[in-house]
This record gives C-alpha cells, sequence and structure tokens, in this order.
C-alpha cells in the first residue's frame, strides 16, 4: 500500500505523460532519465496494467494510463493544497485560540493584550479562562496558560516573559492611623488582609539592600478567597497586604494606595508562558505570546519609571 500512495512516482508518470518523453520529464524534473524510467515501469508493475505506449518518437498514455493519468492530476493537485492549506496555517494565526491566566495578572495584562490581538488579527476567536486555580491544559485543551510566581515541576514547557515584584500596600485612611513604620517588624501586628489564593499568606519575608533578612509572621482578621477580592478590602481600608507591582502600580501613583517599606524587598516572582508538550507550537499561540511579550516590556518600564519618580518626590 505505501508504493501505491508514493506521491513521487505520481509525479513521474504525469510529467511523462505531460511531456510525451522521459528525457524531458528527467530535464523539468531535475533528475536521471534511469530514474523517471525505472520509477514508472514499478508503478506499473505494481498496479498490473500498462500505462504508456512506446513508438520510436513518442511516449503516449493508453486507455488505462489516461485514466489513471486525469486522477492521479486530482490527487496531485489535492495534495499541493493541503501542504499550501497547512503552510499558511503555520505561519498566519487562524482558528481559536484557548488561553488562561490568573485573575489579577489576567486583568492588568492579559486582557488589553487580547483587545491588541484581536485587532491585529480580526479573524481570530479568543477564548479566556481567568482563574487562580492552574488548570490541566492537555485536559482542558488549553492552547496556552499565562503562569505568575514560581512554577511547579511538570511535563509543560515554558517561557519566561517577563518578572514582578511585589509590594507592601495600605489604603490612605489606613495610614493615617498607623504608628511610625520603619521595619518589617514594624508591620507584624498591623491588620493583614489575607490572600487566600497564595500559599503561605501569613508569613512573609523582607529583604534590606541584599544584607539583612526579616520573616515575619503576620495577623489576618480577614481573609479573602481570591486575589482581586483582598485587593479590594485593602483599597477600601481594611488592612494592609503585598501585592505584585503589576496590579498595585498605578493605584499607587494616583495616591489610591501607599506603597510601605519602600526600602525593604519581597521575592520577585516570574511571569510565563506555559505551553501544552507539542513539537511546534500554532501561529496563534506563537503570535499572542510575541504581543505579550512586548506588553510586559512595556508594562515593566512604566512600572520602574514610575517607582524611580516615586522615589525622587519630595
Amino acid at each position: 500500500m505505501s508504493d501505491l500512495l508514493n506521491l513521487n512516482r505520481l509525479i513521474f508518470y504525469t510529467t511523462v505523460v505531460d511531456t510525451g518523453s522521459f528525457t524531458l520529464a528527467a530535464e523539468r524534473l531535475g533528475v536521471a532519465k534511469a530514474v523517471v524510467s525505472h520509477q514508472v515501469a514499478r508503478l506499473e508493475q505494481e498496479l498490473g496494467v500498462t500505462l504508456l505506449t512506446r513508438t520510436t518518437r513518442r511516449l503516449h498514455a493508453t486507455d488505462e494510463g489516461h485514466l489513471f493519468y486525469d486522477r492521479c492530476v486530482i490527487i496531485l493537485r489535492e495534495a499541493e493544497a493541503a501542504y499550501a492549506e497547512m503552510s499558511q496555517k503555520a505561519s498566519e494565526p487562524s482558528g481559536m485560540l484557548t488561553l488562561t491566566a490568573s485573575l489579577d495578572y489576567g486583568a492588568a495584562v492579559v486582557a488589553p493584550t487580547i483587545a491588541a490581538y484581536r485587532q491585529r488579527f480580526p479573524q481570530m476567536q479568543v477564548n479566556v479562562i481567568f482563574d487562580d486555580d492552574v488548570m490541566d491544559l492537555v485536559a482542558g485543551q488549553v492552547d496556552l496558560a499565562i503562569r505568575v510566581g514560581w512554577l511547579a515541576n511538570s511535563s509543560n514547557q515554558a517561557r519566561r516573559l517577563g518578572t514582578f515584584d511585589q509590594y507592601l500596600v495600605a489604603a490612605p485612611s489606613l495610614i493615617g492611623a498607623m504608628p511610625s513604620i520603619s521595619t518589617p517588624a514594624d508591620v507584624a501586628n498591623l491588620p493583614w488582609v489575607a490572600n487566600a489564593a497564595l500559599r503561605n499568606p501569613l508569613r512573609w519575608v523582607f529583604s534590606h539592600a541584599e544584607r539583612e533578612t526579616v520573616t515575619i509572621d503576620v495577623n489576618c482578621p480577614v481573609t479573602a478567597d481570591k486575589t482581586p477580592a483582598a485587593y479590594a478590602c485593602v483599597l477600601a481600608g481594611v488592612g494592609v497586604s503585598v501585592f505584585p507591582d503589576y496590579m498595585a502600580a498605578k493605584d499607587i501613583e494616583a495616591g489610591r494606595l501607599v506603597r510601605m517599606l519602600p526600602d525593604w524587598s519581597l521575592p520577585a516572582g516570574g511571569i510565563y508562558a506555559v505551553f501544552p508538550p507539542a513539537r511546534f507550537r500554532p501561529a496563534r499561540v506563537r503570535a499572542f505570546v510575541d504581543m505579550l511579550k512586548a506588553a510586559e516590556r512595556r508594562r515593566a518600564a512604566q512600572t520602574m519609571a514610575g517607582s524611580d519618580l516615586a522615589a525622587d518626590a519630595p
């Protein structure tokens, strides 16, 4: 069966019929005349019919040969169209992009990137799942996951897009009622809002100038199940908490939040594009990841500029 499906052999035969000569067919295909003659003879042997009659001047297709030639032309045309279609799909985004991201990063960075993606590729459809739970990409038929923080070992493939810092923040109304805050020990007994989406929302490690490290256990009278809920509570003045820079930077710049202990740093996390195991990534995925990478570079630059302005403020 594999010999009968040899497309090269069909190309040799149809070229011989088109040119009427083994010699001309070999010249057109860029191979030796003996190769063309051998392949056509193999084809006749496999089919058990005579495809060509040979005269001193020219080759002619038999009745069976004409019928087979017509079928071969259709097969080769369809094969060429299939190859061209797959090549185009490999280079141009098409179809449906299914992706997942955490609620906070999804709202801050992924959603605007989807808008830019749809503007550039209006033929694309996007199915987006914003959830703090880690999905099984294969079982959920997800093309791409955007994950922030620290990746667990898995069979998935990952590409790092950037990093983020973590800020300890509180609403100005709450800051005004607090005692003087200068070290991490000063914030341990403040009212905290625990973010249950984190692995350990009650313990935080602060570093100062990469030399001094302080670990604190905090008191959390309020616990929120998801990051946006914890953030809303902090904005309302319920308590203090830690959030990534991509979530808090704009509210800090606008004065809706105050960054506490700016001379102390918390562990930085990574931002990753995670893919299910596959040899090739579809163009729809590659294009979105490239756009998200560019968006992340712009966001990081804006966050850095905002931090520099805050540091220079009197």
